[in-house]
């Protein structure tokens, strides 16, 4: 797995050693969690617009998940947010890249050394960007990033952290550890995935396919991004700790070969789609955003989700719904997430109107036009 790592830490302009390969992107969360020593008692702040599996990996610790609100115009957490639900019980604040977009990093990292709290960068939309000239995932003690379908590049499933402060290196060795070796037949799966996407997958099957992988995953009858209790429940599934794969592996390094020209097509997209949400008077990524945001995906409001994705279906245009929740996919009843939606207007209201185009399209101008015959479903 060395030249991978390597291949990695180049673009962060780091060393192998700082790099740990996981499973999932999520895995390297707890990893990271748990070598910093976070557990019962705990507090770990993290945005109230994210994935299940964040809070997930804090609670099959035994430590508890603070939210705090967003901005509307990055969907990020903002220092006077995080300011407001620090406590003496607050060991951990995650910083996260939402969409591609970075912000605020800076201010809050340094506000938590002042703390003596660990930040860890939620990158798992941000490899390849940058925030302020340096890339996403370098600014915090720590970070991770998910490698799994739709993210910046792909290994079907999969993650990785980079650790810059090396303090907790020896922890971190000693976590990993007890990571779990994936099965024969999981690694057989994935690679008959990896092989289907590249094969079948166009605008024509994009809905079709999504559905199928959703149900087989959720059903645990094929080897998913999000599966059983991992988005349903906080019980932490048996071998969820587990170790990369060579399959993964191979699939990584040609996808990070793709990476550069992706990230340019991506971000030409991304502009090309805001400025026409920008020119109709829809909610719009503002000018002063663009440096530290990758577009990896463009958000837009809607009035009607599913009327809005119906249409998209129709027309054979791909949808992503990430964080159609505040902590996606769970939509109703977070009790056990111990998250109060009302307390988090900005979140709430976003998470009920969101959907996000794909940049990643060889057709942008079917994109356009589609946005232009539903401009009055767009908010």
């Amino acid at each position: 797995m060395e030249k991978f790592k390597a291949e990695i830490a180049k673009k962060l302009n780091a060393n192998a050693s700082q790099i740990s390969l996981y499973w999932k992107g999520r895995v390297g969360l707890y990893a990271l969690l748990k070598a910093n020593g976070i557990g019962k008692g705990d507090e770990v702040i993290i945005p109230a617009f994210t994935c299940v599996v964040v809070p997930n990996a804090i609670i099959y610790l035994g430590a508890k998940p603070v939210y705090v609100d967003v901005n509307k115009d990055t969907f990020n957490t903002t220092l006077n947010h995080i300011k407001e639900k620090v406590t003496t019980k607050t060991k951990c604040i995650v910083i996260q890249n939402t969409f591609g977009l970075s912000s605020e990093i800076e201010e809050i990292v340094e506000f938590a050394k002042e703390k003596e709290i660990v930040t860890i960068e939620d990158c798992t939309h941000g490899f390849g960007g940058s925030y302020n000239g340096k890339p996403n995932g370098v600014f915090a003690d720590a970070s991770f990033f998910s490698t799994q379908w739709n993210k910046p590049f792909s290994t079907g499933i999969g993650g990785f952290v980079f650790l810059k402060d090396k303090t907790i290196s020896q922890q971190l060795s000693l976590v990993n550890v007890e990571l779990a070796l994936p099965s024969f037949k999981e690694k057989l799966m994935l690679g008959i995935l990896i092989k289907a996407r590249k094969f079948l997958l166009n605008p024509t099957t994009y809905w079709t396919l999504l559905k199928t992988y959703r149900f087989l995953s959720k059903k645990g009858i094929v080897v998913g991004s999000s599966s059983g209790e991992e988005i349903t429940s906080v019980i932490m599934p048996k071998n969820y700790f587990k170790a990369f794969s060579k399959t993964q592996e191979k699939e990584g390094l040609r996808g990070l070969k793709k990476l550069d020209d992706l990230l340019e097509t991506r971000r030409k997209n991304g502009l090309l789609f805001n400025q026409f949400l920008k020119n109709n008077g829809k909610t719009y990524v503002k000018e002063e955003l663009y440096k530290n945001h990758s577009f990896l995906k463009l958000p837009v409001l809607v009035k009607d989700r599913e009327v809005f994705k119906f249409r998209a279906e129709k027309a054979s245009i791909n949808l992503g719904d990430w964080f159609v929740s505040m902590i996606h996919p769970i939509t109703k009843d977070f009790s056990n997430w111990e998250l109060d939606d009302k307390e988090f207007p900005i979140a709430k209201e976003v998470s009920e109107k969101i959907l996000n185009l794909d940049t990643d399209t060889k057709n942008p101008d079917k994109v356009i036009t589609f946005l232009q015959e539903n401009l009055n479903e767009i908010v």
